[in-house]
């Protein structure tokens, strides 16, 4: 079974996506500034003076929702797309009711129940989520925004999804990519990786191969690096740093 269709990786998101400070860190020491990364891929990223007044955003990639809704508070429409079913209907669910309820791990078999909750003063409404490929989009049109968060080394041709972004994003809009670059046989073929290998002696980045592929039609204008966290049980956590980098698309 595809492991993002199990319910332990659905807890992790949602906590990932959702849960407060207290639900996923009982530790004072822990940090606390790789916490709300779904929320800081559009709040550190998106440069909102670049929106219009009805402007679409599309999330590929949406995992559980949380950065689709943040992308609600800009834009008029916002389309979340991502493989997983169970987390489109977990976002679905919450689009809905604005809560859901859900079983966090603790220790083995031993759980607590915590609330994912959409933040007050979004309008929900303003989104919809949809199961789809991030390799075989149907035509959905032009945005002003595309968010792909940690998305790129979990494809099996990322290449595919990035060459096929310019017709994705208008002239002028805005392309928000982050990945930790976590290339794994077991989800991209190695010949599909973009970098984190040597070729005729030479080390290649993902950053470069980013460039060379999204350079003819966009324009690099912010690098940072976001960390994240992930909460396996009380005791065991993923810290991970993602690269995000922002690209400008150049007008046709």
């Amino acid at each position: 079974m595809n492991a993002y269709e199990s319910e332990r990786l659905l807890s992790e998101y949602l906590l990932l996506h959702y849960g407060a400070p207290s639900d996923i860190l009982p530790y004072d020491f822990a940090p606390r500034d790789a916490l709300g990364f779904p929320a800081r891929c559009v709040t550190s990223c998106l440069d909102a003076s670049r929106l219009g007044e009805h402007s679409r955003a599309l999330d590929v990639g949406c995992a559980v929702g949380r950065s689709a809704f943040e992308l609600a508070r800009f834009c008029e429409q916002v389309i979340g797309i991502d493989y997983s079913h169970r987390f489109i209907e977990a976002a679905r669910l919450l689009r809905r009711s604005g809560t859901l309820l859900f079983e966090r791990i603790d220790e083995g078999t031993l759980t607590t129940q915590c609330v994912a909750a959409v933040p007050s003063g979004i309008d929900r409404e303003r989104v919809q989520f949809e199961t789809g490929d991030a390799m075989n989009l149907p035509d959905l049109g032009a945005f002003d925004i595309v968010l792909a968060a940690n998305l790129i080394c979990r494809l099996s041709d990322p290449a595919r999804f990035l060459l096929a972004t310019p017709r994705l994003v208008k002239p002028g809009g805005q392309f928000i990519l982050t990945s930790p670059y976590t290339w794994l046989d077991e989800f991209t073929p190695r010949e599909n990786w973009l970098g984190g290998f040597e070729r005729e002696g030479n080390r290649v980045t993902t950053l470069e191969a980013l460039q060379g592929l999204l350079e003819p039609h966009f324009t690099l204008t912010g690098r940072r690096d976001l960390p994240f966290l992930i909460r396996e049980h009380q005791r065991k956590f993923q810290w991970s740093v993602s690269e995000a980098t922002v690209w400008i698309r150049r007008p046709l």
